[in-house]
Parts: C-alpha cells; structure tokens; sequence
C-alpha cells in the first residue's frame, strides 16, 4: 500500500483586511482541495497574519515549518504565490536550497510550480543556477584581494593550521599546540601507522584545538601539511559554498609563503614519504563492476536480485530465477518506446486539457462577477437599513438571499480555482515528459552510464521478473484521470 504524503500549508496574508479571492480562509480551502485533488494528508497549516514578508526566517511559525521539514514530519508544502513565502530572492533561495536537501516539494498554485512533478523540478533547477550566480557574484567581488594578501602572508581566511595562531595580521608559533605538531611527526616516524600515532597521542591526554581526539584523519593532514617545515600554502582553495565547500584551484594559481618552522625538512620529507609508499599499496586497481538496474530488480516471490561475481547475471538466491544483465537492460530499452505518450495522444490530450482549463477559468470570471454585484448589492441594503430607508421586513427579504448567494459563491471559488491549479499543473509535467522522452530511446546507448542511471532512479518504481513475463513498472506517466489508459506497468514476454 503506498503511503500518502504529508504536507502543510502556509498562509501568509500581510494587510489587516482582505477582499474576497485574498483571505486566510481562501488561500487554505484552495490549498486544501488542491491536497485533495493529489490525494494527500494535510497534517498542519502555518499561519502569518498581519506579518510583513519582507524578511520571513525570523518567525516562530518559520522555524516550527524548518523543523518539520527537518524531521520529517511534513515532506512538502502548499501556498498560493511565492511572494507568500519569500518577498526577497535571498530567502526563497534559502528555503528552497533547504526543502532540496530534505526532498521536500515546494507547491507554488499561482505560478503552477509543484515540484513533485517533472515540470515542477526544473524550478529546483532555476533556482539553484540563481543561486550559483549570486554566489559567484559575491566570489569574484572579493577574489581579487585574496592572491595579493597571500603574497605578503597575511590571513585570507579561516583558522591558523595547528601548531600556529593569528597575532595582528601574522602567523606564529603557538605555544600550547607547536610542541603537540611536532610530537606528531615524531611519533609517526616511530610507529610508521597514523592510527596508532592517534591513539598514543590521546593516551597522553593531548587533543585538538577544539577539545576532540585525534583521529587517523586528523593525524594524516597535518603530517601532509608543509606549513610545519615553514611554508604555507595560501590561495589555493575557492568556495564553492555548497556541500563540497570548496575545491582546489590551478597549481599555478598557489601561493608559497614563508613562516615560522616547526619540524626540519628532513623529518617532514621522511613522513611524507611513509604516507606516499603506504597510499601507492592502498590504491584501488580499478573501478567497481555496476550495472544500470541494481536495486529495481525483484523476482515474483518477492526477493531482491542481485548480480553475483560469478555470472553477469541477476539471481534470485531462494528460487534461484535469473535473468542476464544484458537481455534485461535491451527489455529495459525497449520499455522506454511505450513510456511516453505518442504525438497524436499528446495533441489530443493537451487540447482537451486547455480546453478545460479555459473553460474553468471563464466560469471563474462569470462568478467573480457576480460576486463583486452582490457584495455591492449587500453593501447598499445595508446602507438603507442603517438610514431608516429600508424597513425590517424589507431587509430580510432582500438581504438574505444575496447573503446566501455570496456564502455559496465563497466557497465554490476556491474550490475551481483548485481545480485550474491542478490541471495546469499536471498539464505541464505531461508537456515535460513528452518532450524529454522524445530523444531518449534513440540517444539512450551513447549516454554515459552516470546519466543512464539517474534518468533509471527518476523514473523507475520496480522490475519484477517472473516465469514467462517481465512486469516494468515506471513512475512518471500522466494521471489515470487524464488518460483512458494509462498503463503505468508494462509487460514483456520472457524470450520474446
């Protein structure tokens, strides 16, 4: 049984009144039935009242919706613009850098963004590609001075290696940690293993600068680090400001700078040489052997199959079913022909859709209409009431059935416009996968492996092989409700 998804909805409405079409309560009944309409729980909703959006991480109901994406509590969230989220660029790229890492979907309705669907993730992309531009920009405003403040050895940056401190611009001995550095070299060039090196240094009672023990990692870069025989490397790192942090510039873009020593060259040089001889032993001969449908792969009784050594073939170890690598990733090839929709059923299909749509969004009009008539209507009745004009009995004549209509009206609203929100939305993933698929069977055997596999771990649910047939289940294709026959799980004869 598949597991329907959790999301919350977030209403942020900044002014202290709200017409109709901008209320609380109709950006949450719209929100609501779109959730309805993908078949998912709302488990909680976030609300902003009166709260400026100018700058949103600062607030409580931020936070509570930050842990709850953390925790997993919720796995994506509904709102009615982005500007209800985030008004500023720099916080709508921080939350969705934030719901990226979490595989959380932002569901933006007025920009008919929802990133659980194929269209909805190229706003992931977009925006990431954003920020790498702002990064960049921010990077190369301050580049500049970094090669020049090497040069004449001061800070670019970060903490002194250990062993050493920053005193007014320059680096220096430090007298706590200098003697542990040291100790270092010369307990490896005894020992000749970093492990065990770490484990007498912590027996000792010595730690690192941030109170940790040292670890064989630890014990290894600071032995490779020359700033203890007196030269430091500066201005060879750049920030990449994501989760590698950082990587290595040109060589000759590296700048030696001259400081105090620690060890001599030559007990530097005799470590340095251990660790080389022991990494070339450790070196992997070459890569791992792995196959395109690792992990899709299960026979009919349930089990997974894997490829063992012996045969490129996948097994299964309790019925011992098996199928080759090479027949199984063709089948596999195959399937990519029917997965995506034919022109013909894409023209049809996309016309009906937007035929739909328009017709909704019409009716959406003639309601708005008669809304704005009745409110005046209500408006003006009132009026004459309050100024003798109308008696009792007249009022509740005229009064109540407008008052019942706009009551109905309100509530109808939300409920189309959530049926617009989502049929645009499902019509633009259509119009993604369609296109995307076209290339993909004749192009599939000249992309690299890497690529094959992402495209494989997007779009596949499970492969499940039996006796004579092959079930290919695959997971992106248009709703059941906007087609007559979806097929979302394809069969192949075995042999065939």
């Amino acid at each position: 049984m598949e597991i329907k998804k959790n999301i919350g909805i977030w209403i942020r409405v900044s002014t202290d009144f709200q017409v109709q079409g901008d209320s609380p309560e109709h950006h949450e009944e719209r929100a609501k039935l779109y959730a309805k309409a993908k078949d998912w729980n709302v488990v909680t909703i976030y609300r902003l009242d009166a709260l400026s959006g100018k700058s949103v991480m600062g607030y409580a109901e931020t936070k509570r919706m930050l842990k709850d994406i953390a925790d997993g509590t919720i796995t994506g969230l509904i709102f009615s613009k982005l500007a209800r989220l985030a008004r500023n660029t720099k916080e709508l790229l921080e939350f969705s850098e934030i719901f990226r890492q979490h595989n959380a979907d932002l569901i933006s309705l007025a920009e008919s963004i929802d990133t659980s669907t194929p269209a909805g993730r190229l706003f992931y992309t977009m925006i990431a590609a954003m920020a790498q531009w702002e990064r960049e920009e921010i990077a190369d405003r301050v580049a500049a001075s970094v090669p020049i403040r090497a040069k004449l050895g001061k800070s670019t940056g970060g903490s002194a290696s250990f062993g050493y401190k920053w005193q007014d611009g320059e680096l220096v001995l430090d007298g706590k940690e200098a003697p542990i550095r040291k100790l270092i070299h010369e307990t490896f060039l005894q020992t000749r293993r970093k492990k065990t090196t770490a484990q007498l240094l912590n027996e000792q009672g010595y730690r690192t600068r941030n109170g940790s023990k040292f670890t064989d990692t630890t014990i290894d870069r600071l032995l490779r680090d020359s700033t203890a025989r007196g030269t430091r490397i500066a201005n060879y790192t750049k920030s990449l400001a994501e989760k590698k942090h950082w990587k290595l510039k040109p060589k000759e873009d590296w700048i030696e700078v001259k400081c105090p020593q620690i060890v001599s060259d030559e007990l530097w040089n005799e470590c340095n040489a251990i660790l080389s001889a022991q990494h070339s032993k450790r070196a992997v001969k070459g890569p791992k052997a792995s196959h395109l449908l690792s992990g899709f792969v299960y026979c009919d009784c349930g089990n997974k199959m894997y490829v063992f050594t012996e045969t490129p073939a996948y097994k299964c170890k309790i019925c011992k079913r098996k199928i080759d690598v090479e027949d199984l990733d063709a089948i596999y090839h195959e399937q990519l022909k029917s997965f995506f929709l034919t022109n013909s059923d894409y023209n049809s299909l996309n016309s009906d859709a937007q035929k739909n749509i328009k017709e909704k969004e019409e009716l959406l009009k003639l309601m708005q209409a008669e809304y704005d008539k009745l409110y005046k209507q209500v408006q003006l009745q009132t009026d004459l009431r309050v100024n003798g004009e109308l008696t009792k009995e007249d009022f509740a004549k005229f009064y109540k059935p407008s008052e019942q209509r706009l009551r109905q009206i309100e509530k109808q609203m939300p409920e189309i416009e959530a049926e617009i929100d989502f049929q645009k939305i499902q019509s633009l993933s259509i119009d993604v996968i369609v296109e995307d698929g076209k290339e993909l069977y004749n192009k599939w055997t000249t992309l690299p492996f890497e690529e094959k596999r992402s495209i494989i771990e997007e779009i596949t649910n499970k492969i499940v092989i039996q006796a004579d047939t092959i079930d290919i289940s695959l997971a992106y294709l248009p709703e059941p409700h906007l087609l007559s026959n979806p097929g979302k799980k394809q069969r192949f004869n075995r042999g065939s």
